[in-house]
């Protein structure tokens, strides 16, 4: 492991006794790590999960987080009887659609608690165990530790260990050396040294995981008191390591996950199942990738347009409201090279009461006429991004952008083909607010990471094809790509 030691070492460069992470080469890297454990650990991880017959439940801060699985029931309503309907059927994994990170802090971990309350109620009445994994972005961005930790007081798991694993292979999101990367190309950029962390509400300086939790807990648990499974454990030790390992956890430990590889993180859950067996208590804060593997999931293809049926012969609908720089650059290759009408929805008009309710309606009016001509539209909030004098403030204006998205949704006379939403909480204010979706089926993945929903028979357009498109995956060309798919059928 020398090679991959001096390796490492030229990627920090010491400065007032802080770390500074350096962009490395993606294959670089990859070939300096010890070969992964070269056995396939899905058919363990599902005879783990036989033994036990608890349900995982998944708390998803927006959307996206179904990027990975299929055949999987989605509930935007947290009620205790909707979380009881699922305990009595038996349903082993199913998630609830929070949506918190659009939320305010307080909102956020009242949120927390509500859902806790409801799902210990229901465990209750129903004699069904379960397993909470709060489901957030690979770049680190939301309300960690806040909502996890009045998640734990309420449902009595405050010496639960808290495990942290944000990799992400669909959207190139890499933990290495506890150093938590975003790829760029060839090239892995420290994820403190990307737009995500310069996030006006959850911008943080770590790429350093360890150092990221400190930060995040402002000090509460310092960076020396993170322990992590390093890539060496994973691949050269195995599950039965890892489960004695974090079996000897202290309670309220905090541990990080290093992972690469898919298989990387099937040894890692191997061995949490067996620690669990043996009495270790865990909550998850992860992202989507490690969804999949804690339930057993095995991989399948990307749907095909055959796959995602709709009656109807409309055109389809579009909605652009994130602002990341890579959804930017997606909705000019789409205005560019795409065959679709668009209109653009001023953001300092819907700010302004007296121009708001008349930029509301001219869009309406032009995406109708589109659909109803059997035209795909795109409609895309102005790119100047506007934002508050703090986080409070931020946030309101998120909010009062996507009403005015959700209202031009809601008012369609015409149904669409399909609808994609550009960005998390874009496509849950859609989802919940303008089709009234209570509960979807995910039916799998149309490109890497974006997820497609079957709205629920409750929903405005029951049965339509509702992509669900984070702001931070994909190609440049990626809802090009999707449109022009969607028109193969």
């Amino acid at each position: 492991m020398l090679q991959l030691g001096l390796l490492l070492s030229r990627m920090t460069i010491s400065l007032f006794s802080q770390e500074i992470e350096m962009p490395i080469q993606l294959q670089e890297i990859l070939s300096s790590l010890p070969s992964i454990w070269p056995e396939n650990l899905l058919p363990a991880i599902q005879h783990e999960i036989a033994q036990n017959s608890a349900s995982v439940v998944v708390l998803d801060d927006d959307p996206t987080g179904t990027q990975t699985v299929y055949d999987i029931p989605i509930l935007t309503s947290w009620n205790s009887q909707s979380i009881i309907d699922e305990f009595k059927m038996g349903t082993s994994l199913f998630y609830l659609l929070t949506n918190s990170r659009s939320m305010s802090y307080a909102r956020a971990v009242n949120l927390a608690v509500e859902i806790g309350e409801n799902i210990l109620e229901a465990s209750r009445k129903t004699g069904r165990a379960f397993d909470i994994i709060s489901r957030s972005d690979s770049t680190l961005r939301g309300h960690f530790p806040a909502e996890v930790d009045a998640l734990a007081e309420v449902i009595g798991m405050e010496q639960a260990v808290y495990i942290i694993a944000p990799f992400f292979e669909e959207g190139g999101r890499y933990t290495i050396n506890n150093i938590h990367y975003v790829r760029n190309g060839q090239q892995l950029i420290p994820a403190a040294d990307t737009d995500y962390a310069k996030d006006v509400v959850f911008g943080y300086c770590n790429s350093d995981l360890k150092f990221w939790v400190e930060e995040k807990t402002r000090g509460r648990i310092s960076a020396t008191a993170v322990h992590a499974l390093s890539l060496e454990e994973i691949r050269q030790e195995g599950p039965d390591y890892v489960a004695d390992k974090v079996a000897e956890l202290k309670p309220g430990s905090v541990c990080v996950v290093n992972a690469v590889d898919y298989r990387d993180l099937e040894v890692s859950v191997l061995g949490l199942l067996r620690a669990q067996r043996k009495g270790q208590r865990f909550l998850f804060r992860t992202a989507a990738s490690f969804v999949r593997v804690r339930a057993g999931i095995k991989d399948r293809p990307l749907l095909t347009a055959d796959k995602i049926s709709d009656s109807t012969h409309n055109g389809g609908l579009v909605v652009v409201g994130s602002h990341v720089s890579r959804s930017s650059q997606q909705l000019d290759y789409l205005l560019e090279h795409g065959n679709v009408q668009s209109i653009e929805v001023s953001v300092d008009k819907i700010l302004l009461e007296q121009d708001r309710e008349a930029e509301i309606h001219r869009s309406i009016d032009f995406v109708d006429n589109s659909l109803s001509q059997k035209r795909n539209v795109v409609v895309y909030t102005s790119r100047k991004l506007i934002t508050g004098q703090d986080n409070e403030s931020s946030l309101s204006i998120g909010a009062q952008i996507s009403r005015a998205l959700v209202k031009i949704v809601r008012s369609l006379n015409v149904r669409p083909r399909y609808i994609l939403s550009k960005g998390g909480i874009t496509a849950s204010d859609i989802a919940t607010q303008a089709l009234g979706i209570v509960k979807a089926k995910v039916l799998g993945q149309i490109l890497p990471g974006v997820p497609v929903w079957q709205s629920g028979s409750e929903s405005r357009f029951p049965g339509m094809p509702y992509v669900v498109f984070p702001g931070n995956v994909g190609s440049v060309d990626a809802i090009t790509e999707i449109v022009n798919r969607f028109g193969e059928k």
